[in-house]
């Protein structure tokens, strides 16, 4: 009998060396080979296509600026790319580099009119490739990168953002202080071929004559002199086809509530309307509404700089928010904006998330105040007690009453005061702000003024202060906004708030939701004894950017009143669109205006609501049958 250690049945040891075919790693190169083969995803491919535009744009923008790059190892490799085509290489690459990058971001949103234009310019830039440069790898890069275009152009669906004549102008501001700059490493990357050594005034004054056409001061030896008028009346030239293209281009305007969804929202709201204190401001005139298919819940928005921005919670049922979240995820899937909820509360946020995938973080805390609990008297509420008796006592009088029982001459008053003491150009308020007062529509809404005889009184007369609430349901209000007049003394605001809580009772209030505090939990927290390093780094710059923002003051008022703090969420699709998103609500908010107000005298004097711009005809039609029929 042989001592060897026994074998398996069910087959023999492969001898030899030899290795098992069909193994693991057998297996994953096959599925390498077919995912190479098979291309990238689908959804991937506007990203992909976005980054290599932007790369190739780089590449010919180096190729048409630098001399040293057009003679270098990376740009026998970078001329097979579109953009150096014969005698004027350097103009044409600058201008298709351009170009190309202007594309970039379009094609990463998978915007329609981006992707028709790369495939354009692509099979372009192919025959150009052939024609001067007899180049059959250059066609075969560019059809390259024209197939995937192509094959997923199902994946190039975004209708258009909303636009207006403002782009025209600020494609010529940014394009032409982009030309400038450009142009002037233009004519400083020749310092070979310069006569003498011209200043930077020389340099700025040639750029300037050749972005028109002309001749500048600034003289080259050789051919350099023409590379460089070719290359600067490229830019020029493409400035000017830009900045024409977008102001002939027909307008689209973002969309706003028509009279017909204001209706619909007024009367969701006067079911539903008690339970989200941020659910009048929906009524905003500057945004856009979709609704549920049984149009029992809508979800309001406004279009900023790409993000389609919702505030508040959705307005309606409950049971009917995921119909009108869907609806809302479907037309930023449409236009390829991103996604966001600024300010809903934590059932709003659960909701969210839970159909959506998004993502929710905590951004503050609204101060809610019960009326029944409410007391000037004890220890607590001694600055406020001390502070509002004060200014009694100084011959102020407060009245609170519903705007239905204001007459047209107190209204224009106090509009034309609210206006008057401002403090801005423009209106701030997004998520917490109607951004109208007295409006007949609005007749629920709460306003409380502070009034003052005064000999010296000028423009407003005795009115010195005014508070604006809008309805919570019919037992709550929402404040809207505070404005004051800077010569009044100081605490008027807290001497309106209290005397709008003591007068609740009698219009059948019950809760005053106050400011949005954000970020008070950190303020809060990083205050208190035991606090954390890291707590208190984070509250030390919510400080300092107090300086520039309501952050700790807000907080500070509010708790003056003792309220209850009412979580306030952002909901947002990935951390990368954070940044983005913020951007986009201090635009919404008022805090930043990159684009201009146009001047009165060419605004339009119609204010009539437009429907949304973005639906087609034929998507109208189905709509409009479906609320006859709901209405019949």
């Amino acid at each position: 009998m042989s001592g060897g250690v026994p074998r398996p049945t069910g087959g023999q040891r492969p001898t030899g060396g030899q290795r098992p075919t069909g193994g693991p790693r057998d297996a994953g190169t096959v599925r390498g080979v077919r995912r190479l083969l098979r291309g990238p995803r689908p959804e991937a491919v506007p990203v992909l296509a976005g980054r290599a535009c932007a790369v190739v744009g780089l590449l010919d923008i180096a190729a048409g600026v630098f001399p040293r790059f057009r003679h270098s190892r990376m740009h026998a490799v970078a001329e097979v790319l579109p953009g150096a085509l014969g005698p004027f290489a350097a103009a044409l690459s600058l201008s298709a580099g351009v170009l190309l990058l202007l594309l970039a971001h379009g094609l990463k949103r998978g915007k329609r009119r981006a992707w028709r234009a790369a495939v354009a310019l692509l099979p372009a830039g192919a025959v150009a490739q052939f024609t001067y440069r007899h180049s059959v790898l250059g066609v075969l890069l560019t059809l390259a990168l024209l197939a995937p275009l192509l094959r997923h152009r199902d994946q190039f669906t975004a209708l258009p953002d909303p636009r207006s004549r403002w782009r025209a102008l600020a494609n010529f501001v940014l394009m032409g202080a982009g030309s400038l700059l450009l142009g002037l490493v233009v004519v400083s990357a020749h310092p070979g071929p310069l006569v003498d050594d011209p200043s930077l005034a020389d340099r700025l004054t040639h750029v300037l004559y050749g972005l028109f056409g002309f001749e500048g001061p600034v003289d080259y030896r050789g051919d350099t002199s023409w590379t460089v008028a070719f290359s600067l009346g490229a830019l020029g030239l493409l400035t000017a086809v830009t900045t024409i293209y977008l102001a002939l281009r027909p307008e689209h305007p973002a969309a706003r509530l028509t009279e017909d969804d204001e209706a619909r929202l007024r009367a969701l709201l006067a079911r539903h309307g008690a339970r989200d204190s941020l659910g009048h401001f929906a009524l905003r005139r500057d945004k856009a509404v979709v609704f549920s298919p049984s149009g029992k819940a809508a979800v309001t928005y406004r279009v900023v700089s790409g993000v389609m921005l919702a505030s508040g919670d959705p307005i309606g049922d409950v049971e009917a928010w995921p119909g009108a979240i869907e609806r809302f995820m479907d037309e930023a899937r449409a236009h390829s904006w991103t996604p966001a909820v600024m300010g809903c509360s934590e059932t709003g946020g659960e909701v969210w998330t839970r159909e959506t995938g998004l993502d929710a973080l905590e951004l503050g805390d609204e101060a809610v105040v019960d009326v029944a609990d409410f007391s000037l008297a004890g220890r607590a509420m001694r600055n406020v007690r001390q502070m509002v008796t004060r200014i009694e006592r100084a011959g102020y009088e407060t009245r609170v009453r519903r705007v239905r029982d204001l007459g047209g001459a107190e209204l224009d008053r106090i509009r034309r005061a609210a206006d008057d003491w401002r403090g801005t150009d423009t209106e701030r308020g997004f998520s917490m702000a109607l951004g109208r007062v007295g409006d007949p529509a609005d007749g629920d809404c709460l306003v409380a003024t502070a009034h003052k005889a005064d000999a010296r009184a000028a423009g407003h007369g005795d009115l010195k202060a005014v508070l604006h609430f809008v309805p919570w349901g019919a037992d709550g209000v929402s404040l809207d906004l505070m404005r004051r007049d800077r010569a009044a003394d100081p605490g008027m605001n807290e001497l309106l708030i209290v005397a709008a809580l003591q007068a609740a009772p009698r219009f059948g209030i019950e809760r005053v939701s106050l400011n949005f505090a954000m970020f008070r939990s950190a303020l809060a927290r990083g205050e208190k004894l035991g606090a954390g390093p890291v707590l208190r780094a984070w509250r030390g710059l919510l400080v300092f950017l107090s300086r520039w923002f309501q952050i700790e003051s807000l907080y500070k008022f509010n708790a003056k009143f003792r309220p209850r703090w009412e979580p306030r969420f952002v909901v947002y699709r990935a951390p990368a669109d954070l940044p983005r998103i913020g951007f986009a609500a201090m635009q919404a908010e008022g805090f930043l205006n990159p684009v201009p107000p146009l001047p009165r005298f060419l605004r339009r004097r119609s204010t009539a609501p437009r429907p949304c711009a973005h639906r087609t005809t034929a998507e109208a039609a189905p709509a409009r049958a479906e609320s006859t029929a709901r209405a019949a």
